[in-house]
């Protein structure tokens, strides 16, 4: 595969950012796990992917997220946050705010229900990002964008909806490689030329725990090579530690735990993206790509359970979309021979079928105190999935 040659100027920003890694490495005694050079790769402060300045939604950049198709996912999702409001208090938080597309669809969304929250924050860590953020904003919801505030840290005491679209599958992951001899954490080295390599350590601590409760597959020949997402739960926890009344809905690609550690996903789900390329290489020109790995569902509400919150609900995107009324917002877009309505019936077909973003995307809702079920959930619930 033939990737796009990136400017003169993003090489010199990638080439700063592997003398930082290199250095790291060098402070760690020669070896760092891939879970620190991803940490790095992607939010090392004004080098990283996401700390950095390079475009990175939309046509111009490296991916498209469900915002970026259409605003009638904000719409069908604002129809889930304002019944999560109704029950707990008139207040959201989108955590990786991406655009700022989402958040203004939802406010748009949730005025037309004459639902608008109190508050509306953005927890978000790019500054970059939060520039675009605001800017889109001004641009699509100016009455509105006063409303909008940004956080730098989880909030002390949270009661309203939280809403994470995209945003667990970029938290830094562990390797894990399981073998005939063992388990063993893959992690990054520097070779004799300064080059970036991969390395393999003994398994240890609280990942060498995780790893062996998971009963990987031990092939007699070669390896199994997967991923530990311990930031999520970690993550989920302490929102349980701060949620008053309310819902977390978090939206990404994903298995349950039965699914994600097949035999036969013996090279686990890690992906990097560069300007709409998906390939397997996260030392190709670090901080220009970004690293992704699949999101075991499974440990995420394991971990919120065992932290108190409920596990409300746990459904494909297809289901939940239908379930928050999809279809009646693409109804509203006017007449279905007019193009904008075509447009936008494109953009529901690929949010929900099953060979597109309807399958491969889950949405699981954790929470506490909410008295009834959640609209999302009402059918296609696979909760005895999980």
């Amino acid at each position: 595969m033939s990737l796009p040659e990136p400017s003169p100027d993003a090489l010199e920003q990638s080439g700063r950012l592997v003398r930082s890694i290199r250095d790291a490495i060098a402070h760690a005694g020669g070896w760092i796990p891939f879970s620190r050079y991803m940490e790095l790769a992607l939010y090392a402060p004004g080098l990283g992917y996401y700390s950095g300045g390079a475009r990175k939604f939309g046509p111009g950049g490296d991916f498209i997220t469900a915002p970026e198709l259409t605003p009638l996912f904000g719409q069908a999702l604002a129809a889930q946050v304002e019944q999560v409001m109704r029950a707990s208090a008139p207040a959201v938080i989108e955590a990786g705010a991406g655009t700022g597309l989402l958040a203004a669809d939802l406010l748009l969304e949730l005025e037309r229900r004459n639902y608008l929250p109190d508050s509306y924050a953005i927890l978000e860590l790019s500054g970059e990002l939060r520039e675009r953020q605001f800017d889109t904003l001004a641009e699509k919801v100016p009455q509105l964008a006063s409303r909008v505030r940004w956080l730098d840290a989880l909030p002390e005491r949270f009661s309203g909806a939280l809403v994470a679209n995209e945003v667990l599958d970029v938290m830094p992951v562990h390797l894990v490689v399981s073998r005939r001899e063992g388990l063993f954490e893959r992690g990054v080295a520097v070779d004799d030329t300064g080059t970036l390599r991969w390395a393999d350590s003994p398994a240890e601590g609280v990942m060498a725990a995780a790893a062996n409760a998971l009963d990987l597959p031990r092939p007699e020949s070669g390896e199994y090579v997967s991923e530990l997402n311990l930031a999520a739960p970690a993550w989920v926890a302490e929102w349980a530690q701060r949620l008053e009344r309310g819902a977390l809905l978090l939206v990404d690609y994903g298995y349950p735990r039965a699914e994600y550690y097949l035999p036969s996903r013996s090279n686990g789900t890690l992906l990097c993206y560069y300007r709409h390329h998906a390939h397997g290489d996260p030392f190709l020109w670090p901080g220009l790509n970004d690293i992704t790995a699949f999101v075991d569902f499974t440990s995420v509400a394991e971990a919120a359970y065992d932290a108190g919150l409920d596990v409300l609900g746990y459904a494909n995107q297809a289901a939940f979309l239908f379930n928050c009324g999809i279809l009646d917002a693409l109804a509203r877009r006017g007449p279905h021979e007019s193009a904008d309505y075509i447009r936008a019936a494109r953009a529901v077909q690929r949010l929900t079928t099953p060979q597109e973003m309807g399958e491969l995307f889950k949405v699981l809702a954790l929470g506490k105190n909410l008295p009834q079920p959640l609209l999302g959930f009402s059918r296609g619930d696979r909760l005895h999935t999980l």
